[in-house]
């Protein structure tokens, strides 16, 4: 067997890892150590490469952004935002057919933009939000697809760690890969409150009414939110204004949302300790997908396989956007069996050779980030795809009431605009990278 066949043959060795319910990180990193002992047949080297691939991986600054966020998330959840959020859009639209379903998703994508947790969105709106969609008259399904879909925005919206990681994977800048997701993350969040638009109308019984609120209550809710507003000017507006590398951004971040949950009194002793471990934990966990990844890329580069695939695709003839139309249907399959973050880490490194070896009419840089907001848009919808759609695991924990299949068939709407906002930005590159 050529080393080319041994690379291919990874593929499915490690899907069925996956299915038989191996961490996706013991999976890659199995695989790529059995992998490069095969086709270099030396141990020394996996044990060099081990040594190297860990130290250079782990030490990267630029990964340092990423527990910062993952805390500036959890002072968000313990200092009220979410609740904040979610009163405010409600004040605005909840009495609108649908609304207190549109005022999820408006405070996920609020959210969104002092997390860039797609998971965590989605647990901390669920506790917040799907009890007022319940005592409102909302259909189960209903409900915990748009807390599904929503929380999505948590990776969509700046800041977000999946973009870090795509950023640190092809040596963008993620300042200027921020900046480029912003107008697709609005598109998503619009789509979204016109999926529920649609879907009441043509359910009236999924949703209930919910009586206007005048201005002297919808006023105090506006002005309840300006920790948000204060936080995301600090982190996104310092970036982009050269007060803050994002870095440095991300722990101002981090120290801003965390007096302000000190100040309103959700961060005591007990509770700062429990962000501090839920950090650990999310960034031990990330960080050791990167190294399996890492471990992983390093063999099919032994292997070879992306340097011959680039050059198999290349003599076939195929047009730039049918290699990339492939790409993006090969992602939406992965995103079936694989989590967002794995899939990225993983495939980057294989795909974006191929693609920045053909000409789509952009700079190399705005090749890159059209092609990373793409790959963002895609992983996004893994998160709501059966089998791992994990946000839908997460609601269904949350709701364990409603059945899963209801949840299943509210949720096939929101990807339909997923896929339709997915062509759109396929199409029409300049939406992505007109503000960099």
């Amino acid at each position: 067997m050529s080393n080319v066949e041994i690379g291919l043959w990874s593929f499915p060795v490690l899907i069925l890892l996956v299915f038989l319910r191996v961490p996706i990180a013991a999976a890659m990193l199995g695989t790529g150590i059995i992998g490069t002992w095969l086709v270099t047949g030396k141990w020394i080297v996996i044990l060099n490469q081990l040594k190297a691939v860990a130290w250079n991986t782990n030490a990267n600054y630029s990964l340092s952004i990423i527990p910062l966020f993952l805390l500036m998330g959890q002072f968000a959840a313990r200092g009220g935002l979410s609740q904040a959020l979610f009163n405010a859009a409600a004040a605005f639209l909840g009495h609108r057919k649908g609304g207190v379903a549109m005022a999820a998703v408006g405070a996920c994508a609020g959210f969104g933009s002092i997390c860039g947790s797609s998971l965590a969105t989605a647990a901390t709106m669920a506790q917040v939000a799907l009890p007022e969609l319940r005592r409102n008259g909302y259909a189960g399904g209903l409900a915990t697809a748009t807390l599904a879909a929503g929380g999505t925005l948590g990776i969509l919206i700046p800041p977000s760690v999946v973009l870090v990681l795509y950023a640190i994977l092809t040596e963008q800048n993620i300042a200027k890969l921020f900046l480029a997701a912003f107008v697709p993350g609005i598109i998503a969040a619009l789509s979204y409150l016109t999926v529920i638009a649609i879907y009441v109308r043509l359910k009236p019984e999924s949703a209930g009414t919910v009586a206007r609120l005048p201005w002297a209550n919808r006023i105090p809710a506006l002005i309840a939110v300006w920790p948000v507003l204060l936080i995301f000017f600090l982190v996104v507006g310092g970036i982009y204004l050269g007060w803050f590398t994002p870095t440095q951004a991300a722990a101002v971040g981090a120290v801003g949302t965390g007096l302000i949950a000190w100040w309103r009194g959700g961060l005591g002793q007990g509770a700062l300790f429990q962000c501090l471990r839920e950090t650990a934990v999310s960034s031990g966990m990330i960080f050791f997908i990167v190294l399996g990844a890492s471990v992983f890329n390093s063999f099919l580069a032994f292997s070879r396989l992306p340097q011959v695939g680039a050059e198999w695709v290349t003599a076939q003839g195929f047009t730039p956007m049918t290699v990339m139309i492939i790409i993006l249907v090969l992602y939406i399959i992965f995103g079936c069996v694989m989590d967002s973050l794995s899939m990225i880490v993983l495939t980057v490194p294989i795909f974006f050779p191929i693609v920045t070896a053909m000409d789509y009419g952009l700079s190399p840089e705005q090749f890159a980030i059209w092609f990373g907001i793409l790959v963002l848009m895609v992983a996004e919808i893994g998160m709501i795809t059966p089998p791992v759609g994990l946000n839908l695991f997460i609601i269904a924990a949350m709701a364990k009431e409603v059945p899963i299949r209801e949840t299943y068939k509210a949720i096939i709407w929101f990807v339909g605009a997923d896929l339709l906002r997915i062509v759109i930005l396929t199409a029409f590159p300049i939406i992505s990278v007109f503000l960099i």
